[in-house]
């Protein structure tokens, strides 16, 4: 799902160049009349072409880079978007979980004996939750792909931090990973932002430092829930980094403001660290 079209690349130094080509062609077939024109007008057509040709260049790298600048905002725009939209689907699970509980205990109260003004209070909010929970599905369907409208993948939590931590040694990362005991209960959107902030960071620290240690850390600080990945930086000399787009990290940005966050992705010590810290209640 695209919110603009992908910017053209069409460039307007072949026009011109065509229109120049023709005008040199159609001098070139007054050369060899008599007169001085003879002798002015071959190397008039020799200084016209260089001007062209200079101009051409120069023209078709302010084209290029241009498109490169319309091309990266375009692409910037559209992971953010796709972020917003797993953004919505995450809540979506998040939520319709939770209605979902509250719809279930209202109804398991139905054979209890209890007061009439009880009866109507919990039949009114087992009714409110269950239209909550198909508005929010209904919502979900409007903002998803037809392609995408299928099964989602498991929403991450902490409980999946060491599979991640542990699947980043394919790329050669020695991964440490350190949960606080003491984090207490995490709210499910904030793990998920967690547990993205950690892949992130990984595929950063793959992409850029190669084979390198990595700490990934896990804390509470007050009412914030902090998740740092901190590399060590390229341990060869020879490692040659491939940089991606950034698109990830404008995603997760994106992601972690959501929750009223911030994100910060700096350099630490010949190394790198991305970290979260997300204000989170629920212990």
């Amino acid at each position: 799902m695209n919110a603009h079209p992908r910017p053209s690349g069409r460039s307007s130094v072949l026009p011109v160049l065509v229109i120049v080509g023709m005008v040199l062609l159609a001098a070139m077939c007054t050369v060899g009349g008599d007169g001085p024109g003879r002798v002015v007008l071959p190397w008039a057509m020799v200084g016209a072409a260089l001007a062209a040709a200079a101009w051409a260049v120069r023209r078709a790298r302010a084209d290029r880079a241009a498109y490169e600048s319309r091309l990266t905002a375009w692409a910037a725009s559209e992971a953010v978007l796709a972020e917003r939209l797993r953004i919505a689907g995450d809540l979506h699970d998040i939520v319709s979980h939770g209605l979902g509980l509250i719809t279930v205990r209202a109804a398991a109260t139905r054979h209890l004996p209890k007061p009439a003004e009880v009866e109507a209070a919990l039949t009114d909010i087992e009714d409110a939750s269950r239209h909550a929970t198909a508005e929010l599905r209904r919502m979900l369907t409007v903002l998803r792909e037809p392609s995408a409208a299928g099964l989602r993948a498991p929403l991450d939590g902490l409980d999946d931090l060491p599979a991640i931590v542990d699947g980043a040694a394919v790329a050669g990362l020695r991964t440490r990973l350190t949960v606080d005991p003491a984090l207490g209960a995490v709210s499910q959107g904030v793990q998920v932002a967690v547990c993205k902030t950690v892949r992130e960071g990984l595929s950063n620290a793959a992409r850029y430092a190669g084979p390198t240690d990595v700490r990934v850390a896990v804390h509470r600080d007050g009412r914030f829930v902090v998740a740092a990945v901190t590399d060590a930086g390229p341990s060869d000399p020879a490692w040659r980094a491939s940089p991606g787009a950034g698109h990830g990290l404008v995603g997760l940005r994106e992601r972690v403001t959501s929750l009223d966050g911030t994100l910060t992705a700096e350099p630490v010590d010949g190394g790198f660290r991305v970290a979260a810290r997300i204000p989170d209640d629920a212990a």
